[in-house]
């Protein structure tokens, strides 16, 4: 899957827009596996960058809560 430079922003922009394509059946048959495999991609990309996120947050707020002494 192409990464590069890929935000949370524009993968899951990508991903509405190939769930809209794929709604109003502007994709080909031909094409269709391939956009199924994006999304795959896309939605995993997310899923793994959502997680990160939390654990950096919740690394955070622990530290606010229980700061050096």
């Amino acid at each position: 899957m192409e990464t590069t430079n890929l935000t949370y922003e524009s993968a899951y922009k990508e991903l509405t827009e190939i769930a809209q394509e794929i709604e109003t059946e502007a994709v080909s048959v031909d094409v269709l596996a391939e956009k199924v495999k994006r999304a795959s991609d896309l939605i995993e990309f997310c899923q793994t960058k959502l997680r990160a996120t939390e654990t950096e947050v919740n690394k955070i707020i622990k530290q606010m809560e229980n700061p050096p002494a």
